[in-house]
């Protein structure tokens, strides 16, 4: 983990010496993939989750847009989880997936650097299951790589409440965005 930290703030620095017309607060769209390292409830019993996102911006004010999310994000269930399960029911336990739906804004200071936070739904799509209030603050760096262009990275804390209920976890998303 200290490894990815690591290369998103190099990454973070090349970027801010960067300039181009996809720097900062413009219109753009995103598409990327996500990585979620469960933490709490979640990592009892799930490893990494991995999916992935697209991410519209809208231009509002001269440092801020508003954003709207989509995207598809599955965790895989320990060992020790998949072999209680067999045992108990007698048949393989399927890794289901979450449909994240969510709106913010994200407000870029320092030219590359933003603060963003979006709250939604976390839709369920197993068999039986729900949705969830889903809430994610997030900090990142977007740098340009061509006219129009730029890679985006940010890391989040995301969290999904559900009936008294929560899980959450820290997840990474590397995208590639195109200005409008």
């Amino acid at each position: 983990m200290k490894k990815v930290l690591l290369s998103l703030l190099m990454v973070a620095g090349l970027g801010y010496a960067a300039s181009a017309q996809t720097e900062g607060a413009v219109n753009k769209i995103s598409v990327g993939p996500d990585f979620a390292l469960p933490i709490g409830k979640l990592a009892d019993a799930n490893n990494l989750g991995f999916g992935g996102s697209v991410q519209g911006e809208l231009n509002v004010a001269k440092s801020l847009n508003l954003t709207g999310s989509a995207g598809y994000l599955s965790f895989s269930y320990k060992k020790e989880i998949k072999d209680a399960y067999k045992a108990l029911v007698g048949s393989e336990l399927k890794n289901d997936g979450i449909i994240p739906l969510k709106v913010g804004a994200k407000y870029y200071f320092g030219g590359n650097f933003y603060g963003a936070g979006e709250v939604g739904a976390a839709i369920a799509t197993g068999e039986g299951s729900g949705t969830a209030f889903a809430y994610s603050p997030t900090l990142g760096a977007s740098f340009s790589v061509a006219d129009k262009s730029s890679i985006d990275l940010g890391i989040r804390y995301e969290g999904w409440a559900r009936n008294g209920s929560s899980v959450s976890f820290i997840g990474i998303r590397a995208a590639f965005a195109f200005g409008l």
